[in-house]
């Protein structure tokens, strides 16, 4: 008779049960001990942001009730607590999902090494991927720089090497819970903020495994309904808004490309269009784990001895949605609301920032990674690059994007202005855009005092574009 075995199954960022393939693996075999960790000492200075952690919270929350209250939470270093738990409890073998973050790689690696050392059996899955980032090269083995070959060459002509979906497990055996000191119930592991900034962010959301697949089923109902066109305006509800359900894994991209493929989506434009969005995602992955600096230095190296300016009056400005440029302080506004801000919006504020600004993209990126919801090391730090000029295909030098003409073109009503800076609402649509340039008499009317109810804009566009332009210009001829 084969022996049962007992296996811990360490969640991280695949918090589900459907096509999980660490958690339907081991259930295969025998016993499953499920175990979360809180890593904040080998995450450095990359440990997650004020938003992530409340996401975080409400998904083991989520988590945890799948598993009829049976998942462990722990906090501190997995080196010292699985090898104990796995002393305590007896367990053989340890199962988990890969991550590709450079210090989560290097901590499973020392992590697999160690308990490979004392016969422990490991094995690791993907589930966050549709493709390994070292499955995906040129044909001289190197890996890719620029997105459109990496993904029609690269990814799609792989697109029969997506994993299929793995089914969920129908029955987990569980072991009773070991009685180990180190062992939390959730609220221990002090995830929430402020109650009641909490409390209102949240609202936005309905976070959790159900909570991902009730949103993608109205995604696949809707069958990707004028997604192309209409996910540039932030004041329509067309963008899927899966991004925090995708990194916590609380939905699998696996998930999503199947279902839309089966739903027999008629405008082909709308799903290439959202498979290729699902692709710079993968792009980004790809980049963080053949360039693991990423985060910190710029991928032209050109840019390291950019000189940045220091303005912390202007960064306060644009953080608190407070720049004078109304579809700035939506997104900004947006962002501190509800955890999330709309794609578009982000490369406008990006833009802004760092080339009317020059303000380090370090510094943007570290706000977003605090604030953001679906804060991804990956995506953030490859999409503040783009922007900035200094990543992989990045945006021209010369790429630098107007609020104004962005605001009146994809929000020509300032619907979605008015709803971030409701101060701008009596105003007449064409100045909810500028309402620097309205009249007294108009501003009279709306109530408004500039300087006092919004403030004056904080640079003017022209200058500050031509300052980066000359700035940028001249390290391109270096």
């Amino acid at each position: 008779m084969k022996e049962k075995k007992l296996s811990i199954v360490w969640f991280r960022q695949d918090l589900r049960l459907k096509d999980n393939p660490a958690l339907s693996e081991a259930t295969k075999i025998g016993d499953v001990i499920p175990i979360y960790i809180l890593d904040d000492k080998n995450s450095g200075s990359w440990k997650m942001g004020s938003a992530s952690r409340v996401w975080l919270h409400y998904s083991l929350k989520s988590l945890n009730k799948s598993l009829d209250d049976n998942l462990l939470f722990l906090s501190g270093d997995p080196l010292k607590l699985i090898p104990e738990l796995i002393k305590l409890t007896g367990a053989n073998s340890v199962y988990w999902n890969r991550c590709y973050e450079p210090w989560r790689i290097i901590r499973d690696k020392k992590l697999k090494e160690n308990l490979s050392n004392i016969q422990i059996e490991v094995k690791s899955f993907n589930s966050s991927l549709l493709w390994e980032p070292w499955s995906v090269t040129k044909q001289d083995g190197s890996p890719y720089k620029v997105f459109s070959p990496f993904y029609k060459k690269g990814c799609l002509s792989r697109e029969n090497q997506i994993r299929d979906l793995y089914p969920i497990a129908k029955s987990i055996s569980f072991i009773s819970k070991p009685s180990y000191e180190e062992i939390k119930n959730l609220d221990e592991l002090s995830l929430l903020p402020d109650e009641v900034w909490h409390r209102n962010i949240i609202r936005n959301w309905d976070i959790g495994e159900i909570g991902a697949q009730n949103k993608l089923k109205k995604i696949v109902s809707r069958k990707l309904k004028d997604y192309k066109k209409g996910r540039d305006f932030p004041s329509l509800q067309t963008t899927s808004g899966l991004s925090p359900h995708i990194h916590f894994g609380e939905l699998s991209p696996n998930q999503i490309w199947f279902e839309l493929k089966k739903s027999n989506i008629e405008n082909k434009e709308d799903l290439h269009h959202y498979q290729s969005e699902l692709g710079w995602r993968e792009f980004s992955y790809y980049l963080l784990f053949h360039w693991p600096s990423l985060p910190e230095l710029p991928f032209q190296k050109k840019f390291e001895n950019f000189k940045w300016i220091n303005d912390d009056e202007g960064l306060l400005s644009w953080q608190k949605g407070l720049t004078g440029y109304p579809i700035i302080d939506a997104g900004m506004r947006q962002l501190w609301q509800t955890g999330f801000m709309h794609n578009r919006v982000r490369m406008i504020v990006a833009s802004f920032l760092v080339k009317n600004n020059l303000v380090d993209w370090r510094k943007g990126q570290d706000w977003f990674w605090d604030t953001l919801f679906d804060a991804d090391l990956a995506s953030n730090s490859a999409s503040w690059q783009w922007v900035a000029g200094s990543g992989a295909d990045a945006a021209p030098y010369f790429r630098i994007f107007n609020p104004l003409l962005q605001s009146e073109k994809f929000d020509p009503d300032g619907d979605y202005i008015v709803k971030y800076v409701p101060e701008l609402t009596s105003l007449p649509k064409k100045y909810r855009h500028k309402p620097w340039l309205a009249s007294k008499e108009l501003l009279d009317q709306s109530g408004l005092i500039l300087g006092d109810d919004y403030p004056y804009p904080i640079l003017d566009l022209k200058f500050t574009r031509e300052r980066a332009l000359s700035a940028l210009k001249l390290l391109k001829s270096h």
